[in-house]
């Protein structure tokens, strides 16, 4: 018997290709990259940096949630920022969004994301005992 769970929660947007928005095994959450799509519309919320990655983080808390976690639980974040220019306001909506002891991180500058999207965030999180 697997230990292995699906995570999937309508508060987060649909995966927009072959991948679970998180996948559980043991008490290990995986969640994929989320880009900062309203989950009721499907679309990028606003060109504006900040809002999009409001947005994202505000993703990654719903399918935490959904995983009976949080953001606090989060142990690994990976960012992916299409301007390194934008790596202070990441840092300052990190500092609101989590509480000490904040996560192990990378963030990464890239070319691209999905749907024009300017930054896209990856976690890891450990729920329970």
């Amino acid at each position: 018997m697997s230990n292995k769970a699906v995570i999937n929660t309508d508060q987060a947007p649909a995966a927009i290709g072959p991948y679970s928005q998180a996948i559980k095994a043991g008490n290990t959450v995986y969640l994929s990259g989320q880009i900062p799509l309203d989950p009721e519309t499907m679309e990028i919320v606003s060109d504006d940096f900040e809002a999009q990655a409001r947005q994202v983080f505000a993703n990654l808390k719903a399918v935490c949630e959904e995983a009976a976690g949080g953001l606090k639980d989060v142990v690994k974040l990976n960012l992916y920022l299409v301007d390194l220019d934008n790596f202070a306001i990441v840092n300052r909506i990190m500092e609101e969004v989590f509480d000490t002891p904040y996560p192990a991180r990378a963030a990464v500058g890239v070319k691209a994301l999905p749907k024009g999207s300017q930054v896209e965030a990856e976690a890891v999180l450990v729920i329970g005992d």
